[in-house]
């Protein structure tokens, strides 16, 4: 009888661990692939804004009409909760935004080095919000993930101010989103699908304002349709509108499901595949020993930041039953 009860004790921590892994290597895989897609069909349509608000266009209609005929299980629009949302969503499609737009100029090895620092972003806020200190080990992984980037950029003879300046900015937006959508989904109780659709409809008003402030919107849809006579073109395109979707959905299910620090962690770890990648497909890559010496440090780093951010997990969990054993007696 007694291990009946442990066994029913530990069914639900095991289904918990399965959905907290499944959703990391979700987002992972996602992740991963959205970089290489994006930077593809950049490179034959330069027009990022336009391509932002289509998926984005995509994921909100979609959603719609899996709600509508009883696909999706999500409840209905709410006023308050959009009113709440909106600054996630203003986050969201600055991080996006400038993104894209570093993508433009940066390859792919740089880009990833760069958005490697969302963790040192994510670890000072979380400081100044009063999380406390980070330990040694993670203060000195993420030290070391900095000065890769540095020795990384000055052997970078592609070197693109304004494409690091995109990605440098896109890192500080993506640190607030994280951080506002573990706070929405602890808070509010909303499911990754909800956070979806307010996400995608709150940003199509500003995305089709700023399309049309930058003068993007009818040359864009110009070449897009110049464009429709090329099936590589469109395959690369609908899987772009795709992986959109796809990416959004295993991000919000992440940060739920386990945490912002947590999916940083995991946007650490592919980025070791999709530098090595980078390296051999979609070019762009002048190989040096400073650039290669550089990615290598940064990649280390993160490496090292993952390890120790499981460590520390690893022993809080251990330190809790024993607190509880403390009180009891």
């Amino acid at each position: 009888m007694e291990s009946s009860g442990g066994e029913a004790e530990v069914r639900p921590l095991l289904r918990q661990a399965s959905s907290s892994l499944l959703a990391a290597l979700s987002y992972g895989i996602a992740s991963m692939a959205m970089v290489f897609i994006n930077k593809a069909i950049l490179m034959q349509y330069p027009y990022s804004m336009t391509l932002l608000t289509l998926q984005q266009v995509a994921t909100a209609s979609l959603i719609q009409f899996g709600r509508g005929s009883g696909y999706a299980k999500a409840r209905g629009f709410s006023l308050d909760t959009a009113k709440k949302l909106l600054p996630l969503s203003l986050f969201y499609n600055a991080n996006v935004s400038f993104a894209l737009a570093s993508l433009k100029g940066v390859n792919i090895p740089m880009y990833i080095a760069l958005k490697r620092l969302t963790p040192l972003a994510v670890l000072v806020a979380g400081f100044f919000s009063g999380k406390g200190r980070p330990s040694t080990q993670v203060a000195l992984s993420v030290i070391l993930v900095a000065v890769g980037v540095i020795i990384a950029a000055l052997g970078d003879f592609s070197f693109d101010l304004f494409g690091y300046t995109m990605a440098l900015t896109s890192v500080f937006f993506q640190t607030m989103y994280l951080l506002l959508v573990e706070k929405s989904g602890a808070e509010d109780g909303l499911s990754s699908v909800e956070l979806m659709f307010y996400n995608s409809f709150l940003s199509l008003p500003f995305l089709l304002v700023l399309i049309t402030a930058t003068g993007e919107i009818p040359h864009s849809l110009s070449l897009l349709f110049e464009k429709d006579n090329s099936v590589a073109f469109l395959v690369i395109f609908i899987l772009s509108l795709v992986m959109g979707i796809v990416l959004n959905f295993t991000m919000f299910w992440c940060t739920i499901v386990n945490s912002a620090l947590t999916t940083t962690i995991v946007g650490v770890l592919k980025g070791v595949g999709s530098t090595t990648l980078g390296f051999v497909t979609l070019g762009g890559v002048e190989v040096h020993a400073l650039n290669v010496t550089g990615l290598v440090i940064n990649t280390a780093g993160g490496v090292w930041y993952s390890y120790a951010k499981y460590q520390q997990k690893k022993a809080r969990h251990r330190k809790a039953p024993s607190d509880t054993e403390a009180r009891h007696k």
